[in-house]
């Protein structure tokens, strides 16, 4: 049962806040009252995946090997090194699990699967690694089926309410960066135009600092929502579109300027949210490093010159004025 501190921690966490630190202390836990032939379930010492590992056994006992994965989940740790084959063996040595079960099997969340050598385990410590479910809410029926996943239990989806819990940690970092646009978006007005500070503003402030705000919901809000709708396979151009929609609507909305700083603003929008919409393949189900770091090679360039292009064009706007 988690305590309010527990539940708490992870609203804090999803938002970002402590989010590095939220760990805890690796070794071996007793969920319930374990016997020696209750299952040993292993997972990463990030609370969050820690809590939920304990909070879906229900009234099942069981013993939880926490590996110190330095406040990591499994399926990015795993792929960091730290969820890994030299780590679980140390771990098994340390805490003595050899003298506490009378069987030699551990149940390893399959999203693990990357940095755990089965084999390798085996040999080292006589343990039989049984790959566990892909998500912690099918635990308790994995194990009351006696350790046996069925097909569904083996596939990852990605449904509307997964992209949605993440907005936050995507949405959080992008504030302070946009907020300082917002403030350029302002304050450009008085250093470019020729008229008064107001009467810039007044005239050309709030339509930037919109487009600005527009696009960082489409790219960080809009773009995992929208994922599997939005034109184009790589999350640059499916934030590009997004931005293009969102800032393009909200100039119509505030009301149409001179066409070249509307552009400049499109532009200036649009790139701002693919960016956005690229930082959330950190966050998806589907993307690789190699995938991650061709897609930043290719739009990376295209966003920057997008930048610079709407930039220039909102400054011309205000000396042809």
């Amino acid at each position: 049962m988690l305590a309010a501190s527990d539940r708490w921690g992870t609203v804090m966490a999803r938002w970002g806040v402590g989010r590095m630190h939220y760990s805890v202390i690796p070794g071996l836990y007793a969920i319930g009252e374990p016997d020696p032939d209750s299952p040993v379930l292993v997972t990463a010492n990030y609370k969050m995946t820690f809590d939920r590992v304990r909070s879906s056994l229900g009234e099942l006992a069981a013993w939880v090997l926490v590996l110190d994965t330095d406040g990591i989940n499994v399926w990015c740790a795993a792929g960091h090194g730290s969820f890994g084959t030299d780590e679980l063996v140390h771990r098994i040595e340390l805490t003595g699990l050899k003298e506490i079960v009378s069987h030699r099997r551990l149940i390893v969340p399959q999203l693990g699967g990357p940095g755990i050598a089965a084999h390798k385990i085996a040999k080292a410590t006589r343990f039989k690694v049984v790959w566990g479910p892909v998500r912690i809410d099918d635990l308790s029926d994995f194990l009351a089926a006696g350790a046996k996943a069925t097909p569904a239990m083996r596939r990852k989806e990605f449904p509307l309410r997964d992209r949605a819990a993440l907005i936050p940690m995507e949405l959080v970092p992008a504030l302070i960066p946009s907020g300082l646009l917002v403030l350029a978006a302002v304050v450009l007005p008085n250093l470019a135009g020729s008229g008064a500070f107001l009467a810039e503003v007044a005239a050309h402030g709030l339509l930037g600092a919109t487009a600005v705000i527009s696009a960082l919901v489409a790219g960080a809000v809009a773009t995992p929502l929208l994922l599997p709708w939005l034109p184009g396979r790589s999350f640059s151009c499916k934030g590009g579109s997004a931005g293009i929609i969102f800032v393009g609507a909200t100039l119509a909305a505030v009301g149409w300027g001179a066409w070249i700083e509307d552009a400049g603003w499109l532009l200036v929008g649009s790139a701002l949210a693919a960016f956005l919409g690229m930082n959330f393949t950190g966050s998806s189900t589907f993307t690789s490093l190699s995938g991650v770091r061709r897609e930043m090679g290719r739009w990376v360039p295209l966003e920057i010159a997008a930048t610079v292009v709407g930039i220039g064009l909102i400054v011309a706007s205000r000396w042809l004025a």
